[in-house]
């Protein structure tokens, strides 16, 4: 099984957050740790991975939503 590392967090809080997130939506995932370990309360480094099959599923869910300006907020074009 090949796995895939989609996100890359400061702080392991951050990428556990991400981790239930997949999961609810059941998409099995890991956390790899990529530095060294807590000093002073900054957190380690992690590395989210999910399934390569998962992938573009576990990406679209961890987007931004795209909000769609209002009409009135829309810059008006002046078609000839």
């Amino acid at each position: 099984m090949i796995w895939i590392t989609i996100k890359t967090t400061s702080a392991r809080w951050e990428a556990e957050l991400l981790q239930q997130l997949l999961e609810a939506h059941q998409i099995p995932t890991r956390i790899l740790d990529i530095g060294p370990s807590s000093y002073l309360g900054m957190g380690c480094p992690a590395a989210l991975q999910v399934r390569s099959a998962d992938q573009w599923t576990a990406l679209l869910l961890l987007s931004e939503v795209e909000e769609s300006a209002p009409e009135s907020d829309r810059p008006e074009t002046n078609e000839l």
